[in-house]
């Protein structure tokens, strides 16, 4: 008659147990540290701030027979941080001012702070030295100074960082600006509607 042997229960080792516990630790941390984020975020509701060309004028326009365009512009920036309860702060600002595709000025700011609920205005000066001209932009030029208006382009990113909170952490977003802009030779002021994303 076949006989059966029982072998001994093992019973648990006591690292299994161990780290068991340490995961089971762990698990809870991250939990309460998403719900502690989670009801951050809902109080503070933090919203992306803000960058784009608020004003720009056309002061002076110099073109000669040799095709070399002079042109200078006033051009300010906005700010915008409609955060309650948090500053944000406005880095690696670099725009570049084009002309049909030329670049003519490169707009940049030192690092600045924007207040909760505030707005702060960058003012640019953009003297131009002599552009060098292509028969394809003399021709464009020459139509522009027939209407009375000249086509500019703006483009460039900024950086953003403000936090949520005291113990929240950081949020950082990247801001592009692209603005065309139609200025009439009249030192007239306008106002682009441009766009402007984030991410």
């Amino acid at each position: 008659m076949p006989k059966t042997r029982l072998f001994p229960q093992r019973r648990p080792n006591l690292l299994v147990w161990c780290f068991a516990f340490i995961c089971a630790i762990i698990a809870v941390i991250v939990i309460i540290a998403g719900i502690i984020v989670f009801v951050g975020y809902l109080a503070i509701r933090p919203k992306v701030p803000l960058l784009y060309v608020h004003a720009a004028r056309l002061d002076d326009v110099v073109y000669d027979q040799a095709g070399l365009l002079s042109v200078r512009l006033i051009i300010i920036i906005k700010a915008e941080n409609h955060n309650q309860k948090a500053h944000v702060s406005f880095y690696n600002t670099r725009l570049t001012l084009q002309y049909h595709g030329l670049s003519i000025a490169a707009l940049v700011a030192d690092p600045f702070e924007v207040k909760k609920n505030t707005s702060q205005e960058l003012n640019y000066v953009v003297e131009s030295s002599p552009i060098p001209l292509g028969t394809q932009e003399q021709r464009m030029t020459q139509q522009s100074l027939q209407k009375g208006v000249m086509p500019f382009f703006l483009k460039g990113n900024s950086r953003t960082r403000w936090r949520i909170g005291r113990s929240l952490g950081s949020v950082k977003f990247w801001l592009h600006i692209k603005c065309y802009m139609w200025l009439p030779m009249n030192s007239t002021v306008v106002y682009p509607s441009c766009s402007a994303s984030s991410h």
